[in-house]
């Protein structure tokens, strides 16, 4: 294999359209700098009507205002927890309310971990899960009614490439999002009688800002921490466990991967807006 590490630059940002005119997008888990905030963004700038969720208040409020200072445009937002039905519940009543029918739900929470199967607890294993699992589960069983009833809506899922391939380390995480690969599947089916689209992306590691901080640096000769070499050491895992893929980092405003990952969950809700216009 070859040892040369190279980052692949992100493809070219594209303009709006306003193809997702009058339609309307709630994310969970969008107050960031990863794949959540990168797909309100972008489909906000093609048009849509979009609200903001997550579990952090300053942060939601920070992201909500620099988006909607952007699109000149207020941005609806609102706290919840997946973990919490009640909260759940509240969000969805809320975005319908706002929207007057939501349209599309982007399931984007989730929690990371990186532990062998020996080393992690019943309650390690239980957060992940209900976070990366049975949050998508309460969200979509709150927004599916009111969907299905007017007979269309698009619900996209977050899973992880983990889901398909095995890594040492990632036993409770793979099978989060490999059991809401399953989830989507089966509900897709329930729901396509009702005009209502469920679909799942599956992206590889999006680098952000947050991640950043939580990688650990190497030493140089000096002693001092290097983001330089922390970067090559989380690329050289990369293109271990990933041979056939490239690690996307860029520096500016979200990482070629992201760009991607909000490109393909646009797409996807693209075409639900272009089979309503034909129906």
């Amino acid at each position: 294999m070859n040892d040369t590490f190279e980052l692949t630059p992100a493809p070219p940002y594209p303009t709006g359209h306003h193809l997702l005119k009058g339609r309307s997008v709630l994310v969970t888990a969008s107050a960031g700098t990863g794949i959540g905030f990168a797909t309100a963004k972008r489909c906000a700038e093609e048009g849509a009507r979009v609200m903001l969720s997550d579990i952090h208040q300053g942060r939601l409020h920070r992201f909500a205002d620099e988006l909607s200072e952007g699109i000149g445009q207020a941005v609806p937002r609102m706290l919840c927890d997946v973990r919490s039905k009640t909260d759940v519940e509240a969000l969805i009543a809320f975005a319908d309310d706002e929207f007057e029918g939501l349209d599309v739900l982007v399931n984007n929470a989730g929690l990371g971990m990186t532990r062998n199967l020996v080393d992690t607890t019943s309650e390690e294993w239980a957060r992940l899960l209900d976070v990366n699992l049975t949050g998508p589960f309460r969200t979509m069983r709150a927004a599916l009614p009111a969907m299905q009833a007017r007979r269309s809506g698009t619900i996209i899922n977050l899973s992880s490439i983990c889901a398909w391939r095995a890594e040492a380390g990632q036993a409770a995480y793979a099978a989060s999002k490999a059991g809401l690969l399953a989830l989507t599947r089966c509900v897709a089916l329930e729901a396509a009688e009702f005009g209502v689209r469920v679909n799942a992306v599956v992206p590889s590691l999006a680098i952000h800002p947050h991640l950043e901080k939580r990688r650990i640096p190497r030493k140089n000769d000096q002693g001092e921490r290097s983001p330089r070499s922390c970067r090559r050491d989380l690329g050289d895992r990369e293109r271990r466990r990933l041979p056939c893929f490239g690690l996307l980092d860029i520096p500016d405003r979200g990482s070629a991967l992201r760009q991607l990952s909000a490109r393909l969950i646009f797409e996807q809700i693209k075409k639900e807006c272009q089979d309503a216009q034909k129906s």
